[in-house]
């Protein structure tokens, strides 16, 4: 096949190909390690000048004369975390950017208590500043972040991190994970070729078809892979079973995808039967927990003060324009379903004329396209007669929802939740409507950042019903930050 001439002309490079996978093998987490390593000590190194320099020249009762033992810095401190990390499983699994810095967080701060419990057990808690030891944790967390996103580029571009992987099944589902793939390195699948009954790729035409599933071993055979990913959820169990029994001892890991799609999986457990060689999958409502709504709304309330804080100046900007760019009120206030159904008043800056009403009957009446648009979508994406000027841009970069802190700081909003529905959509959105009301809409939300108003209505219900199937402080945080990146490029807004 083109394939062989192209990747192994001949069985002695398939042989030096999966050789120099095994050295990879070995020699990638000891490199990471030493990474990982030298970045703890660069934490301990820039706490310790923080502590003796600048804590001590802002605070005047912080003694400059502070030290700290070389075993403590060199040892014991980058020991705990390479531990910790080891039980982790940070050196043997390969993780999404998001995934991978929510167990470095985690890391971080079970590391740290670890070593404050077992220095006061040792009777050296007061030897210790705690000034340190707080930026011991967030140096750590921090450069161990940046030192694995860069040392993975690295790897990458040197063509080390990634590993060759075949691909069965090019529908659906895999195009999906092929482009998980491509936007985040992370996981450094390098696929090599589809194995699939039907030539036709869908979406995935750059990636050759190297076999069919009845050849399966010997596509695997042929280009020495070591991981294969079965991405074909609508295989009968039988043909799956099979398989997987007919790959698994050929190759180290053979990961298929199940049919679990729109089912909670972030936190899902796992319990295995052995003695009836089935499994059970357990699945939690993490919002229904009383724990988790007030964690949930104690964030809500200091990051919504401090927002507040901070964007106060632009509050006013925005205002002035507001008022001097058309007639009407600054604010516009909209009727929204809330927490269990209930509506509340929606604050936003006015993007409108005040007659917006008429202007788009009037409009939806004359254009049969922009009608059609409006039955898709609920929104006219380029050419509204409604918006201002100013209206314009402030949607575009999210300005326009502001306001919406106070809704936050009330209790009828959360930073982070599904899209504020109106009650006219309540019946539109089927049955998701139950699991999306169960929880206060948001400012920002996974809608948010996976398109915006490039969704249709459908798409967004979907990803509000799992974001709250799936809730976990993690998630609002990342939501969080891709916010950011999508309100200052201004992708999918109209």
């Amino acid at each position: 096949m083109e394939y062989g001439k192209t990747y192994i002309p001949i069985l002695g490079a398939q042989i030096y190909k999966s050789s120099s996978l095994q050295i990879k093998g070995l020699l990638l987490p000891v490199l990471l390690i030493a990474i990982d390593y030298f970045a703890v000590v660069g934490a301990v190194g820039t706490a310790y000048f923080f502590r003796s320099h600048i804590a001590a020249y802002l605070f005047s009762d912080v003694p400059s004369d502070f030290t700290i033992p070389y075993i403590f810095a060199y040892c014991v401190i980058p020991l705990t975390y390479l531990l910790f990390m080891q039980f982790d499983c940070l050196y043997t699994r390969r993780l999404l950017f998001w995934q991978q810095v929510e167990k470095i967080f985690k890391v971080s701060l079970y590391a740290m208590l670890f070593i404050l419990v077992v220095t006061y057990l040792a009777g050296s808690a007061r030897e210790i500043s705690r000034i340190f030891m707080v930026m011991v944790w967030v140096n750590s967390f921090v450069l161990l972040v940046i030192s694995k996103w860069l040392s993975k580029k690295v790897l990458t571009i040197a063509g080390v991190w990634q590993i060759p992987v075949v691909v069965i099944g090019a529908g659906k589902t895999a195009e999906l994970l092929v482009n998980a793939f491509k936007n985040d390195s992370g996981l450094g699948y390098k696929i090599v070729g589809l194995v699939e009954d039907n030539a036709i790729a869908f979406g995935l035409k750059e990636y050759p078809v190297i076999g069919s599933f009845d050849k399966a071993e010997e596509v695997v055979q042929r280009t020495g892979v070591k991981d294969v990913l079965i991405a074909a959820p609508g295989l009968e169990r039988e043909e799956l079973l099979n398989m997987v029994y007919r790959l698994q001892p050929m190759v180290n890991n053979v990961t298929f995808v199940p049919d679990l799609f729109g089912v909670p999986v972030r936190d899902i457990e796992i319990d295995a039967l052995f003695d009836q060689q089935t499994i059970l999958l357990k699945v939690r409502n993490n919002l229904a927990l009383v724990i988790n709504r007030l964690i949930k709304r104690a964030f809500d309330v200091l990051a919504g003060s401090l927002v507040f804080v901070i964007a106060s100046p632009i509050f006013a900007v925005i205002a002035l324009v507001v008022k001097l760019n058309s007639p009407g009120p600054v604010l516009y206030t909209g009727k929204r379903l809330g927490l269990e159904g209930k509506e509340f008043s929606c604050l936003k800056f006015r993007t409108m004329f005040v007659e917006s009403d008429a202007i788009l009957a009037t409009h939806l009446q004359n254009d049969a396209e922009a009608r059609l648009e409006w039955e898709t979508f609920a929104k006219l994406k380029v050419n509204d007669p409604r918006v201002t000027s100013i209206g314009r841009f402030l949607r575009r970069y999210s300005l326009d929802e502001l306001p919406q802190i106070f809704n936050v700081l009330a209790g009828d909003m959360s930073l982070v939740g599904p899209r504020p529905y109106l009650k006219r959509e309540e019946a539109a959105m089927g049955v998701a409507s139950k699991t999306i009301l169960e929880t206060r809409p948001g400012i920002t939300g996974l809608w948010q950042v996976s398109g915006r108003n490039d969704l249709d209505f459908q798409q967004r219900t979907s990803l509000d019903a799992w974001y709250v199937r799936n809730w976990a402080f993690w998630l609002d945080i990342i939501i969080l930050f891709k916010t950011v990146k999508v309100v200052l490029t201004g992708k999918g807004a109209y």
